[in-house]
């Protein structure tokens, strides 16, 4: 319990073993935004000034992702460095590829996002850095945080890895006898975020109800296992004012995860045509759109709706598939629309689009659709929803209308929060100052509410 003379201060909220083995001041982080929205700039600023950022290398390739790695370690050379790495159940072999970078670079922190099942390649990675030591029995030099919105998922990430997978990949030659002996003592993950209603993919999760769960089921898993170390909690989705953070810290989040707050900031990697919407965004602007990556799946991002068609566009793409076997059986009206006022070309020339792409991306997938008119016709439609978000990132003048800008609700909460105040100008914000306003007032409230209550 603390004293009446305790002070509380943005450095002491959260969890001391966060920061000790991040290596950041903070318990506050920056979830990664893919395609380099978390950008290596915005990973070193934050770095700098005592907070870690995600590096958002979901959707870029591995030169882009290796070139980024360097920069941000010649920039930090005693971290914080912390990558994502985003899994794509249709592409295993980038994620065997992107966990070989990371253990030839020497990454001893990923953020892991988009798992439903835990990979062969995140488990390599976890267990090529385990070590033993009397103080703090078997532990991984290669930390993992999880990102997760569904219990069975955050179990698989509590749980010791899978012996199947431990013993495949011992089989293989790519861990040791020791390693593969070490393995059920250590959860998959150190840290698993709790990601509540966040822009992106979203499954929608209330932040006030699933904070608790992670917690309780953290709890039990723990006891369960009986680890030497606890596994932290911690709270996204939602987080981008002192009163939100307040609200986790005080439910128990070890950490607080920021996300679409950052994208309004300068040193993220995306337009300032989009910066600036993204200041005057306000809740009721956000509104959720068919996602790229999983559409035939029905999966669904949270994006602003404000100054551009992309979610209407996006809607209609989806269900002229549902209604529809094949891309030829689309009735004229329809068939039109898509071409002059979506695509701006014709369907033949956007296939060649997109046999340029997976021809080099994914031949295996290309092949199968040349077979099946459904395949066919999503991976068409998904041209339009992938180059949306480039559009965007690029601020392509002739493509505003188009542009699909990833959102969640809690940026119309900052923009309302920071009225009045030097932040409510996009070019005045920047990561450090976000964080340093969320925590420093945080903690005030905080310390407010104590002296109060003593």
């Amino acid at each position: 319990m603390r004293s009446k003379n305790s002070i509380i201060t943005a450095k002491t909220l959260g969890s001391d073993s966060f920061k000790k083995d991040y290596k950041t001041e903070y318990a506050y982080y920056a979830g990664s935004m893919a395609n380099g929205i978390s950008s290596a700039k915005m990973a070193i600023a934050l770095g700098k000034a005592g907070y870690m950022c995600g590096y958002g290398a979901g959707g870029l390739t591995l030169h882009e992702v290796e070139q980024a790695i360097d920069k941000i370690k010649q920039a930090l050379p005693d971290g914080p460095c912390l990558i994502n790495l985003l899994h794509s159940q249709n592409d295993l072999a980038r994620e065997e590829a992107m966990v070989t970078l990371f253990l030839e670079k020497s990454v001893k922190a990923v953020e892991a996002s988009a798992f439903i099942e835990i990979s062969p390649a995140l488990i390599r990675y976890r267990l090529a850095g385990l070590k033993k030591c009397d103080k703090l029995g078997v532990y991984s030099e290669n930390r993992i945080i999880a990102k997760v919105s569904r219990e069975e998922v955050a179990r698989k990430f509590m749980s010791p890895p899978s012996p199947a997978v431990v013993a495949e990949l011992l089989a293989k030659g790519i861990i040791t006898a020791q390693q593969a002996e070490w393995a059920n003592q250590i959860p998959v993950a150190d840290d698993v975020t709790a990601e509540a209603d966040s822009g992106g993919h979203t499954d929608g999760q209330p932040f006030i109800s699933l904070l608790p769960l992670m917690i309780s089921v953290r709890d039990k898993m723990q006891q369960q296992f009986g680890y030497s170390q606890r596994i932290r909690i911690g709270a996204a989705g939602g987080i981008s004012t002192a009163i939100a953070a307040v609200g986790a810290f005080q439910m128990g989040a070890d950490y607080v995860v920021t996300g679409s707050v950052n994208q309004a900031c300068i040193e993220a990697g995306t337009s300032d045509y989009v910066k600036k919407m993204l200041a005057n965004t306000q809740m009721s602007d956000v509104v959720l759109a068919p996602s790229a990556d999983m559409f035939e799946s029905g999966s669904k991002v949270q994006v602003i709706k404000k100054g551009t068609m992309f979610p209407m566009n996006a809607q209609k793409l989806y269900d002229l598939y549902v209604r529809h076997d094949n891309i030829h059986d689309l009735p004229e009206k329809d068939r039109k629309a898509v071409e002059t006022r979506i695509f701006r070309h014709d369907f033949a020339t956007v296939w060649g689009f997109v046999e340029e792409y997976f021809s080099k991306a994914d031949p295996r997938l290309l092949d199968r659709a040349q077979s099946n008119p459904k395949l066919k016709m999503a991976l068409t439609f998904r041209w339009y929803l992938g180059n949306s978000s480039r559009w965007a990132i690029k601020g392509d003048e002739a493509r505003k209308m188009d542009m699909q800008i990833w959102c969640g609700k809690s940026m119309g909460a900052f923009n309302r929060w920071v009225e009045n105040t030097e932040l409510e100008q996009w070019d005045n914000r920047t990561v450090v100052k976000v964080a340093d306003k969320i925590m420093n007032e945080a903690a005030t409230i905080i310390m407010k509410n104590y002296t109060k209550l003593s």
